[in-house]
């Protein structure tokens, strides 16, 4: 089950969710690690995280965030986006925001109230 997020609405969004992780890539191997970014003008801000990750993101750009639910069976926020290295930190300008969890998780709680609109699900 899987309900859009407005990327415009992000910032509201990632109130509803703690610590989350950025995934990057470089020579087919994922790096994933632990972050807690802000929303300024629309961008996600990850402060300093890591040599290794600065260099996924100026070898590939393309990131994703990973918010887990804040409750068993919750929804997960998943953010994909262009990174762009700024000094120490990593800038993302997210293209798709989707609150997602598996059917068999359809008796979890109710969306956050952050996602930006009505909260419909589409698919299944």
């Amino acid at each position: 089950m899987s309900i859009p997020v407005d990327v415009a609405d992000l910032a509201r969004a990632l109130k509803d969710f703690g610590a989350g992780y950025l995934l990057t890539s470089r020579d087919g191997r994922v790096k994933v690690v632990t972050v807690e970014p802000s929303v300024t003008d629309g961008l996600v801000l990850v402060a300093a995280p890591g040599k290794g990750t600065l260099a996924n993101v100026a070898d590939n750009a393309a990131v994703t965030l990973v918010f887990p639910p804040p409750e068993p069976k919750g929804f997960t926020l998943l953010v994909d986006g262009t990174a762009e290295v700024a000094g120490d930190d990593v800038r993302v300008a997210p293209s798709g925001a989707v609150l997602h969890r598996p059917a068999s998780h359809a008796d979890g709680p109710l969306p956050p109230d952050g996602c930006g609109h009505d909260c419909a699900p589409v698919g299944g």
